[in-house]
Order: structure tokens, then C-alpha cells, then sequence
């Protein structure tokens, strides 16, 4: 599906681009605030939109905060699975109006605490998490995306869950700052398991750019094309959780502080310059990356 000789511009954050834009999520609910409620479809229509006529060549549903144990929480569960839906349909809608052929990936996320190695859900929950994400997704995705996964297990079991689906699987593994998965787990320890599935492309998901150069060289003696979503916060305390506490109605970027007023579009394209002349296939960003970032890889390739 991917070549390794080519690049390909992914989005950014959809998440902290819908905040930008005026979402005012019901607490951590955050983007699946708008999915929940229809009036604001709109404003997932235009997000998409504005990275798509930014230059992405792939966007993922924004179904992140669309997880069982986070609607759990609002007493919104019942929401699942037209949220989930509705985050492809309101992606392949942003297509059409484009009228840019790009490909949409599902974003099937982590159904553990994001960032985090510490187990809140068993195995079997796991693997049913993904497969009904996944089977809601499928009629209208080209892929499926691995979102911000954190260990071995967890992305074993999302590609079990999945592999009957027969579609692509694009791998999005979270890194600490030392390069190591959270779990203690290794891109090495990864290298196996895409290889047992039908993977096309491995991204190191929601991590800094320093992560992505740290990790690089590993990345480069592997088969699958690779790259990144880098984010713009200033650190993620590897025993801190976003999830673990009682943090309920702060932004991400509360805990976690931004880099963007220095990590601006021009230090964004240099980065990815930087990256792509040592291989990197895949170039997009996450939290705190938005449509000016996107925009500024225009005319790299």
C-alpha cells in the first residue's frame, strides 16, 4: 500500500484543532464531544477540511476519545457506536467535498490509559474493544491505524482482532524518552509482530521530535515504511497518567504544557525535512500540530 521511496503527509491533531476552532468539551469527552453531539458535525466536516486543503495525503478518524471506558464515565455509552461511525462518515464527507483522492485510516485507539503501561483492562476486553471499533469503521476506511498504542501486547491483540477485516494496518507506538515503548518493550520487540499481519507502515505516535531522531536508526534497518505524528507538548512524566486521577476537565495541555509558540510551522517543516532525507515515509503530527503545520510541507515533496 506504502513505498518506502515515497512521502506521504499525514494530519495533525484533530483533538486540540477542534478545541482551536471553539469545540467546549463535556469535560474528558474532549473531540467525542462533537461527534456525540450532531450539531457540531460540522465542525469535524471543516477540521478535516482544513488539513486535507493543507496538503494531507491520509487523515485519521477522530474517534480517539470514543472509547468504552471513557463514555463509561459520562453515562454516554449508549453513544458508541454512532460516534464511532459517525467519525468515518464525517471523514469520507471531508473527502468528497475536497475532491482530492487521499485515504482515510480508522483510528482504532489505545483501549488502555494512553501514554501509560499500567493494565486497567484484560485481555479479552482488549481484543473486543478493538474488534468493535474496528468492524464499525470498516465499510468506510481504506485502514486501519494503531492509535498511540504502548505496548507489545496491546498491538499484538489489536491486529488479532482485526486481521479477519483483511485491510492494511498502519502501526502508531508510543515511545518514552529513552525510546522504549512504556511497557519496557523495544521497536526490535515490534519488528516481529508486523511482520505476522498485514501491516503497511509503522509511526511512532504522539511522541516529541527528539523521540523521533532517538529512534530513527532503528526505524531506518526495518522493511516497512515508517515515520511519525509528533506532538508539540513539553513533557509526558512517564509515571504520571492522564487518565490515572482524578484530572477530569483539564485540557491535555494542562498537564502536559506546549511547545507551539516555539514548535511553529517553520521549526515543524525543518524537522520534517530533516527526517525525510534520512527516510522517514510518513510526515504528520498530533497534539498541538494544526493545519499551518500541515500546510507548511506543501511544497516539500
Amino acid at each position: 500500500m506504502f513505498s518506502k521511496n515515497k512521502k506521504y503527509i499525514l494530519d495533525g491533531g484533530s483533538g486540540q484543532t477542534l478545541l482551536e476552532m471553539g469545540l467546549i468539551p463535556e469535560g474528558r469527552l474532549w473531540s467525542a464531544t462533537a461527534l456525540i453531539n450532531k450539531s457540531l458535525h460540522k465542525m469535524i466536516v471543516n477540521m478535516h477540511l482544513d488539513f486535507i486543503n493543507a496538503g494531507s495525503d491520509l487523515i485519521v478518524t477522530s474517534n480517539f476519545s470514543v472509547r468504552k471506558r471513557r463514555l463509561l464515565e459520562y453515562n454516554k455509552l449508549d453513544f458508541f457506536e454512532q460516534a464511532t461511525n459517525d467519525s468515518a462518515l464525517l471523514a469520507n464527507k471531508a473527502k468528497s467535498i475536497s475532491g482530492k483522492n487521499i485515504l482515510i485510516a480508522g483510528s482504532l485507539p489505545t483501549q488502555e490509559i494512553v501514554y501509560f503501561s499500567k493494565r486497567v483492562t484484560d485481555d479479552k476486553e482488549i481484543f473486543n474493544g478493538f474488534s468493535a471499533t474496528a468492524n464499525i469503521l470498516n465499510p468506510n476506511v481504506d485502514l486501519f491505524y494503531l492509535d498511540v498504542l504502548s505496548s507489545i501486547n496491546e498491538i499484538k491483540i489489536a491486529c488479532e482482532a482485526i486481521k479477519d477485516l483483511q485491510k492494511p494496518i498502519l502501526i502508531g507506538v508510543h515511545l518514552n524518552k529513552k525510546g522504549f515503548l512504556p511497557s519496557g518493550e523495544t521497536i526490535e520487540d515490534l519488528l516481529p509482530i508486523s511482520n505476522d499481519y498485514n501491516c503497511c507502515g509503522i509511526i511512532t505516535a504522539c511522541v516529541s521530535p527528539e523521540i523521533v531522531n532517538l529512534v530513527m536508526p532503528k526505524l531506518i534497518n526495518q522493511n516497512l515504511p515508517f515515520g511519525f505524528k509528533v506532538n508539540a507538548f513539553k513533557n509526558i512524566p512517564e509515571n504520571k497518567a492522564l487518565d490515572s486521577d482524578s484530572y477530569l476537565n483539564g485540557y491535555p495541555t494542562e498537564r502536559y504544557g506546549s511547545r507551539a509558540d516555539e514548535f511553529t510551522p517553520d521549526v515543524f517543516e525543518k524537522f520534517v525535512t530533516s527526517a525525510s532525507k534520512q527516510g522517514a515515509s510518513f510526515l504528520g503530527g498530533c497534539c498541538e500540530i494544526k493545519p499551518r503545520h500541515i500546510s507548511s510541507l506543501k511544497n516539500l515533496f
